[in-house]
């Protein structure tokens, strides 16, 4: 069953219920949030999602948030983050670990389908050895799990590996296959391996920002790939690991990212905190209802977006962009770090 079934009236409807519950439920069992909802004074009824009340993703960098006790902390995440910045930490207990994982495959089964696919990684396995796992190494090895015959499209020194990639096409290139990379890196490599990989499904995320510099947008993205690789099944996807197994995918056109049934976006007004019109920038705020195990589930990121439509394109709900940092932000690490030292 597809996580991408409902209108955004149904789905509004049904999260306001469920995100209002998890509210109550994260009131309860976490004293820092408590305290932050009596001292904003939010209380129910909510009748909408902008009602609700968020938390700006921030505070997960200088706060403990959780809502099941110490030892039921089944996992504890860490984000990525510049040189000399704290990371977020995000505790799992072992239910909300399970949920997340089996969410996000159900995302991703709406693009790479029921059967895991041969994968090509646009990076070197030396990302996924580094005992201190990388937030991009972490977002490869998590996705290592929809594919299999894994092969890396760099070598433990960061340089193409040719004669791999010509040897998994060889093996693969006749069939659908996974291609997975940082965007940044996807750009830098694959334009320039000469090698057919029409039957591919690109999956990819993060690293717009030297993409940018380059004057290089999503539009053209797409086109250079299809064009030089044969690569015209490309899906941006958004995600943090502050609600970790939530991404909002990019649909089959290209023309925005989409949320699953279970998640959904409200774009605000800086100054006012209302919500922004559709065509209007603002804040991008996610909601998701599996955040358990800690208040993460209505977060205010510090992200610029804009809704670019609402049930009008190939899935139905809002269909948003991601249009870059808010200025002076943090800037995150991932990949547009790669090359500099950093993960």
């Amino acid at each position: 069953m597809s996580v991408f079934s409902l209108r955004e009236g149904e789905r509004e409807a049904r999260l306001v219920r469920e995100l209002a519950a998890l509210t109550e439920r994260h009131r309860e069992a976490c004293l820092p949030y408590r305290r932050i909802l009596e001292a904003t004074g939010a209380r129910p009824p909510y009748e909408r999602l902008v009602d609700l009340p968020w938390l700006p993703v921030r505070l997960f960098k200088t706060h403990e948030l959780r809502s099941v006790p110490r030892e039921r902390v089944f996992r504890v995440l860490t984000s990525s983050g510049t040189t000399g910045q704290r990371p977020s930490r995000v505790y799992l207990d072992r239910e909300a670990a399970a949920a997340q994982t089996r969410m996000l495959a159900a995302t991703l089964k709406e693009v790479l389908g029921e059967r895991r696919l041969p994968m090509l990684v646009v990076d070197s396995r030396a990302v996924v050895r580094d005992a201190t796992l990388s937030a991009r190494g972490a977002g490869v090895l998590g996705m290592m799990n929809f594919g299999r015959d894994h092969t890396f499209v760099l070598d433990e020194r960061g340089r193409v590996d040719a004669e791999a990639v010509k040897g998994f096409l060889a093996r693969h290139g006749g069939q659908r296959f996974l291609v997975f990379g940082f965007t940044f890196m996807v750009w830098l490599y694959l334009l320039d391996l000469g090698v057919d990989l029409s039957q591919g499904v690109l999956v990819h995320s993060g690293g717009w920002k030297r993409l940018a510099e380059q004057a290089v947008d999503n539009a053209e993205f797409r086109r250079r790939l299809g064009a030089e690789c044969g690569l015209v099944r490309i899906h941006n996807f958004y995600g943090m690991v502050e609600q970790i197994g939530t991404i909002f995918l990019e649909g089959p056109e290209g023309d925005g990212l989409y949320c699953p049934d279970f998640a959904d976006v409200v774009i605000r007004d800086p100054e006012t905190w209302e919500e922004a019109p559709v065509g209007t920038p603002g804040l991008v705020e996610v909601v998701s209802t599996l955040p358990t195990s800690y208040p993460g589930h209505v977060l205010l990121t510090e992200d610029m977006g804009v809704v670019r439509g609402v049930d009008d394109g190939a899935w139905p709900g809002k269909r948003f962009e991601v249009l870059g940092r808010l200025p002076r932000a943090e800037v995150r690490g991932c990949s547009d770090t790669f090359g500099a030292g950093q993960g």
